[in-house]
């Protein structure tokens, strides 16, 4: 059982700039690594993942060219770099890992979640 723990969320103007961290006491690189957002009201979407090895990287339309997620295998940790943020981007963001075939974009494709970190983008 891979435990998530999100950090790093919180509130930040229009055009800011927050990066979140998703960390765990196991060993993450045998997962594949993902970010998921809630937005209030809206079910849960894909924000952007990475393979284990951080050769490959996904991401939805809406965080393409603001978005950059990264990874950190030695420290069993997982990055969200999120530039020019929106009001819209205001969400409930998750970490995610899954062990097994995977289509990114799925969200019932994923195993392993964390419990969440709150990002607020004020206008």
């Amino acid at each position: 059982q891979v435990q998530l723990v999100e950090s790093g969320g919180g509130l930040v103007q229009a055009g800011g700039s927050l990066n979140l961290s998703c960390a765990s006491d196991n060993a993450l690189d045998g997962y594949s690594m993902g970010w998921f957002r809630r937005p209030p009201g809206k079910e849960r979407e894909f924000v952007a993942g990475i393979s284990r090895r951080g050769s490959r990287e996904y991401y939805a339309d809406s965080a393409k060219d603001r978005f950059t997620i990264s990874r950190d295998n030695a420290k069993a940790e997982v990055y969200l770099q999120m530039n020019s943020l929106k009001p819209e981007d205001t969400a409930v963001y998750y970490c995610a890992a899954e062990d097994g075939p995977l289509d990114y974009y799925n969200v019932y494709n994923w195993h392993y979640w964390g419990q969440g970190t709150q990002v607020t983008v004020s206008s």
